[in-house]
């Protein structure tokens, strides 16, 4: 007889999102704040239709060290 895998009942990939205005009032009860630099370049990334991947890119550009 086979051994069955025993779960967790978790699944190994995440499948909950928090979005935009969900993630600012939780950083707001936690007392985070974007800086102006910060809000401006998810503004750009947003006109500019940015795809998540794309707008990582963007902020890795941005913090990477020469």
């Amino acid at each position: 007889m086979p051994k069955q895998k025993r779960t967790t009942g978790k699944s190994s990939k995440s499948d909950f999102i928090v979005g935009r205005p969900n993630f600012t009032k939780i950083s707001a009860v936690e007392g985070v704040q974007l800086k102006p630099a910060m809000e401006k370049r998810a503004a750009e990334a947003a006109s500019r239709g940015l795809s998540a991947e794309e707008y990582r890119k963007v902020i890795l550009r941005t913090y990477r060290k020469a």
